[in-house]
């Protein structure tokens, strides 16, 4: 799925590029790329309203198990299936018709483009007209030789060959003039902007996380010295350090324990039973003619402890706690869902804006403003502060983006447009796959290095996104 995205996005900037005026070009790709965003926000919106509910699932016999989760694949899937549907009324690329020598269906589409962008400026009698056609040049000699004379497996290696010579030609062209020096600066752009914005995104929940798991764990209760014997505990204990303590002849029933601790503790002739446990562990612990029936206490979970004439019935494995149980999921996907629902404004502002201030001081505003905003990260100290942060990073950041897509559309001729956008949208995955493990690897550690890091490669990415060429008046090649 990623490897079919990862060429579907290249190719739909380069075909709405080819069918745009000039003058509103840039607001319209602007638009397009709003679409992302709109399906990052149904998506983590799907993800917040379905996943969590475990309920939402049912049997197709005794070993299918359809559950929210599947639910939520097939819910993201259904706009991929009106695109393909979509596509079927969608004229082809003039482009991709003069390859093949279809130079008459070009040029009806080509009159198509032209009469409906008329219609759009309000000069509907505008005649079009052609005074030349470039046609492409052709690769295909060696097929034509092999065609009559070889095998069919020797045309098929000739034409794969062929195909993938060309598809190397295309790309190497990227890098000759007279745009080398473009694609360089375009690669530093890509890079340091996804390299920030991707370690960042992965950085924010983590550290929130991490906030959450400190302000938890400040609220934690201590009980030492207690001496409990025949008693039965059949309430939720949650958040609870137990040291020292003597439990004899003592039951737990039906019961779950959510983080707690019991440590240099004694249980003897005490029963656990429907026991659900999650975080939840013994330390140097001594248990004595104890009995554990249907709990998922396994033996991970008795750390440095020792169990005499103990016995274990039914004992359950893997997780078992519930989304019901631990409302930390939806706040999960809510926090993703408001930092996707973020994104709205800065979409429309660089939307409305994108041919009015140009497209190079949208990327390098965008990109300085977003590196100098990463420095409020250092009063970060709760979570509302934080997630409050992500939105406004998000949404200085998706101007940069925006702009940074239409600059790269608008610097490549047609016949390499796809592919040197191809090249530059993988790249960005692969700073995203970097920024990830160099984030993610500081959670908890320090916040100096992600916000240091972070604020100098945007900054010095704008810095050098602002030395492209304009391309706001320019037609496309």
């Amino acid at each position: 799925s990623p490897f079919r995205i990862g060429g579907a996005v290249p190719t739909v900037f380069s075909y709405f590029s080819e069918v745009l005026a000039r003058e509103k070009r840039g607001e319209h790709l602007s638009w397009l790329c709003m679409f992302w965003m709109i399906g990052g926000i149904y998506a983590s919106a799907m993800a917040w309203a379905i996943i969590p509910h475990y309920g939402w699932s049912f049997s197709m016999g005794s070993a299918y198990q359809f559950h929210s989760w599947r639910v939520f694949v097939i819910v993201c899937a259904l706009p991929c299936v009106s695109s393909v549907v979509a596509l079927t009324f969608m004229p082809e690329s003039p482009r991709f018709l003069l390859e093949v020598g279809k130079h008459d269906e070009a040029w009806m589409i080509l009159k198509q483009i032209h009469d409906t962008n008329m219609r759009a400026r309000g000069q509907p009698e505008k005649v079009f007209t052609v005074n030349r056609i470039k046609t492409p040049k052709q690769i295909d000699e060696l097929i034509e030789i092999e065609s009559d004379t070889g095998t069919w497996y020797r045309r098929c290696f000739v034409r794969i060959r062929t195909e993938l010579y060309a598809i190397w030609l295309t790309f190497m062209r990227c890098f000759n003039y007279p745009v080398k020096d473009n694609t360089i600066k375009l690669t530093a752009v890509w890079f340091t902007l996804s390299f920030g914005y991707y370690g960042l995104s992965v950085w924010f929940p983590d550290v929130i996380k991490h906030l959450q798991s400190d302000e938890y764990a400040s609220r934690v209760k201590h009980f030492r010295n207690e001496e409990v014997s025949h008693f039965v505990f059949n309430f939720t204990l949650e958040n609870q350090i137990h040291s020292n303590g003597e439990y004899i002849n003592d039951r737990f029933i039906m019961m779950k324990f959510k983080s707690v601790t019991f440590e240099d503790s004694l249980f003897k002739n005490c029963v656990f039973e429907d026991i659900t446990s999650l975080n939840t562990y013994f330390r140097n612990c001594t248990f004595v003619n104890t009995t554990f029936y249907n709990t998922d206490l396994e033996q991970y979970k008795f750390v440095d402890s020792e169990l005499i004439n103990c016995t274990f019935f039914h004992i359950r494995t893997g997780c078992q706690i519930s989304f019901d149980d631990d409302y930390s999921a939806y706040w999960i996907y809510f926090v993703n869902f408001l930092g996707t629902l973020a994104v709205l404004p800065g979409n429309i502002v660089s939307a409305l804006l994108m041919d009015r201030i140009g497209r190079l001081t949208m990327l390098g505003g965008s990109m300085v403003l977003s590196g100098i905003s990463c420095f409020f990260l250092w009063f970060g100290t709760s979570e509302s502060m934080m997630i409050g942060m992500l939105c406004l990073y998000n949404g200085l950041t998706i101007s940069a983006w925006n702009s940074l897509d239409v600059i790269t559309v608008e610097l490549y001729p047609t016949d390499r447009r796809a592919t040197g956008f191809g090249f530059l949208n993988a790249l960005c995955k692969a700073a995203a796959v970097l920024g990830n493990l160099i984030f993610g690897s500081l959670v908890g550690i320090t916040k100096a290095i992600p916000i240091l890091l972070a604020s100098t490669v945007l900054v010095c990415g704008g810095l050098v996104g602002l030395r492209l060429p304009d391309t706001r008046t320019q037609v496309l090649m």
